[in-house]
């Protein structure tokens, strides 16, 4: 992470989605890069999926504190 950029920082034992967002979002952008396309609908549609069923877990058990920290220079 460069120099003065913000990082999301969540208290210890919370459960983090963030990762699977990233990941999708890397194999989609190497799908549209290489030429396959139905993989890269699989995982927008797959990306749908995720926000959806994440979204809907987070409303049920209530609000994820988050704290947005400035890294270090």
């Amino acid at each position: 992470m460069a120099s003065g950029q913000l990082r999301i920082v969540r208290p210890e034992g919370l459960m983090r989605h963030d990762w699977i967002f990233d990941t999708l979002s890397d194999l989609q952008d190497y799908a549209r890069r290489n030429d396959l396309p139905e993989l890269s609908l699989k995982v927008e549609e797959t990306l749908v999926t995720a926000r959806r069923e994440i979204g809907a877990q987070a409303d049920m058990d209530g609000p994820v504190p988050i704290f947005i920290r400035r890294q270090a220079h």
